[in-house]
């Protein structure tokens, strides 16, 4: 075990029977390390509790050992792929020149680090998962309603980005057998070689998690190499056909830095951070496994800002130069490679877009609903379990007519999902910071009628301050006539004004707004039933 320069090794890993004394009477049933890294005692895990199996337990210091490689190798995978590609891409199309899309994404990306690092931290620390570390806040039973929010996001992206992998491949498999594919006989409005694709894709990736952690890691490990490879082998390829980079860099931004672009930088900056916003609340699903805070610190901090910015500006140098070639931009990284002239560039091409892919989808959107709905019900539902449901669900949502509507895409799923998890997120780190300063009681994170039991297994203020953030987050949602599915004015008209600040005002008024109801719940008697060690 790595307890920090100096320390000795413990002999907490092994587990006694249920039956043995967990420690001596009156002792803490957890161990803190030299580097402030907690386990709990041989046997002082609650095995037999409706709230605990093998999957949701803290992992033992000696299981955990993800360096700072693992970690940036994780977000370099994760944020290689066609959506992050393509976001420059829409920054451009709303008017900004191509300094202003990456800055704004760069802004986006250090801004929601910020989350990312402090819920990240319990992972470490305590070895337990996200709907586990939301059980000291909302509650043991409460903690379900976190949960199944940022699970229904991420099933609904899984489906998302299996099908926009399943079509990647179906074109460039069409391309090397020169178009027959496209001649071929149609189910549901679309050549069936396209849904043998989108079903072969579907089921390598959960064959994939369904091994497990470990081989997530390993899998990332030379996944994000290849990828970023990938990534400038097409930029490469296209500024020797171009001669050059093309017009794109030397066009003026259409808002300039005054009054016309304010009004759209900040939305988009939200949009952007809502991108990202799902995995600043379940981050502790992975560095759970790190060997210590400085691993995940380091290993973020390299991996996301740094590697979202310089994808964003190798996209808009990459479509630079495909105006040059071609004459038009093409933003899809798929579109462009399918124009290879030779089957070897193809299948290359073919191989980057399916690793890249897979990358994210089973970091990003299986990990945390297999833990989420771990959660709903420990006794029935394992991790493997969990993650088959999730493919399950990230079909029958028909993620293909989910982004047939733009306006639904992105003012729904990038919107309001943003403003509520930034609500979530205002919680957990209110919870863990402000109220708790990292101290939990890990027991009781899985045992009823603990100090996290609340009122029948709820924190009812954090529910409060859930729901006014949720209200003021997304309750001024808002369309265009005939853009989307929301009422001009607003749903609720006086909030309007605040719909494009969605994450933000999620986030931050959901954290005071708990913090006030703790202090006053604390003033008042509520709260646990006993301090943790």
């Amino acid at each position: 075990m790595d307890f920090g320069p100096g320390a000795e090794p413990s002999s907490t890993s092994g587990a006694e029977p249920p039956s043995r004394p967990p420690s001596p009477p009156g002792a803490s049933p957890q161990t803190v390390a030299d580097d402030g890294r907690v386990e709990l005692r041989p046997g002082a895990f609650p095995e037999h509790s409706r709230f605990a199996n093998d999957d949701l337990k803290p992992i033992p210091l000696a299981e955990r050992h993800w360096g700072t490689y693992n970690f940036a190798a994780l977000w370099v995978g994760m944020a290689h792929n066609i959506p992050s590609w393509t976001l420059a891409s829409g920054l451009v199309a709303l008017g900004m020149d191509w300094r202003q899309a990456v800055f704004t994404i760069a802004a986006a990306n250090v801004i929601v680090l910020l989350p990312m690092l402090l819920t990240g931290h319990a992972g470490p620390k305590y070895g337990i998962p996200f709907p586990v570390l939301a059980r000291a806040s909302f509650g043991l039973r409460g903690a379900n309603l976190p949960a199944l929010i940022r699970a229904a996001v991420a099933c609904g992206w899984f489906g998302i980005q299996t099908w926009i992998g399943g079509q990647g491949i179906y074109v460039l498999l069409d391309k090397v057998f020169d178009g027959a594919w496209s001649d071929e006989s149609r189910i549901g409005g679309y050549p069936w070689p396209l849904w043998l694709c989108f079903v072969l894709f579907w089921v390598l990736q959960l064959a994939i998690i369904y091994r497990g952690m470990e081989a997530l890691r390993r899998f990332e490990n030379w996944a994000a190499p290849f990828v970023l490879v990938g990534a400038v082998v097409l930029l490469v390829w296209i500024a020797d056909k171009a001669g050059g980079f093309g017009p794109l860099l030397d066009q003026p931004s259409t808002l300039g830095w005054g009054a016309d672009f304010w009004p759209v930088f900040f939305p988009a900056l939200m949009g952007m951070i809502g991108f990202w916003s799902t995995l600043s609340l379940n981050i502790p699903d992975f560095t759970r496994f790190g060997k210590g805070q400085r691993a995940q610190v380091w290993g973020q901090t390299l991996g996301l800002p740094t590697t979202m910015t310089a994808f964003a500006l190798l996209s808009v140098l990459v479509t630079s130069g495909s105006q040059a070639v071609y004459g038009e931009p093409i933003w899809e990284p798929v579109e462009l490679a399918a124009k290879a002239d030779n089957v070897f560039g193809l299948l290359y091409a073919l191989l980057t877009v399916l690793v890249a892919t897979v990358s994210v989808n089973i970091a990003a959107n299986v990990v945390s609903p297999a833990y989420d709905l771990a959660n709903l019900a420990p006794k029935l539902i394992n991790f493997r379990t969990g993650a088959l449901i999730t493919g399950v669900v990230g079909v029958v949502i028909f993620p293909w007519k989910l982004i047939e509507t733009p306006e639904l895409y992105i003012f729904v799923w990038l919107g309001v999902v943003g403003g509520l998890l930034g609500t979530v997120a205002g919680i957990l780190i209110a919870d863990y910071w402000l109220v708790r300063r990292t101290v939990l009681d890990l027991a009781d994170l899985y045992r009823p009628e603990g100090r996290y039991w609340y009122t029948g297994g709820w924190n009812l203020r954090a529910v409060a301050a859930f729901a006014v953030g949720g209200v003021l987050a997304v309750g001024g949602s808002h369309s265009a006539p005939g853009k989307g599915p929301f009422p001009e004015d607003g749903l609720i008209p006086p909030l309007k004004p605040l719909a494009d600040y969605g994450w933000a005002i999620g986030l931050a008024s959901a954290l005071v707004v708990y913090v006030a109801l703790m202090t006053a719940g604390r003033r008042a008697g509520w709260g646990g039933r006993r301090r943790a060690s």
